[in-house]
C-alpha cells in the first residue's frame, strides 16, 4: 500500500490526539466536578 492509497480510501493513522467523537457531557461533567472538590479543598485548607 503506498501513500497515495491510504489517503485515497480515506484511512487516516491515529496520533494519539483529542478524539472528536466521544461523550462531551461525561467530559464536561467531570470537569465541573473536578473544579467543585478543588474550590472545596481550597476552602477547607483555608487558602481563600
Amino acid at each position: 500500500m503506498t501513500a497515495t492509497s491510504a489517503t485515497a480510501t480515506g484511512t487516516r493513522a491515529r496520533t494519539g490526539g483529542p478524539k472528536d467523537d466521544g461523550p462531551k457531557i461525561f467530559e464536561h461533567i467531570m470537569g465541573w466536578t473536578f473544579v467543585v472538590v478543588l474550590a472545596m479543598l481550597v476552602t477547607q485548607v483555608g487558602l481563600l
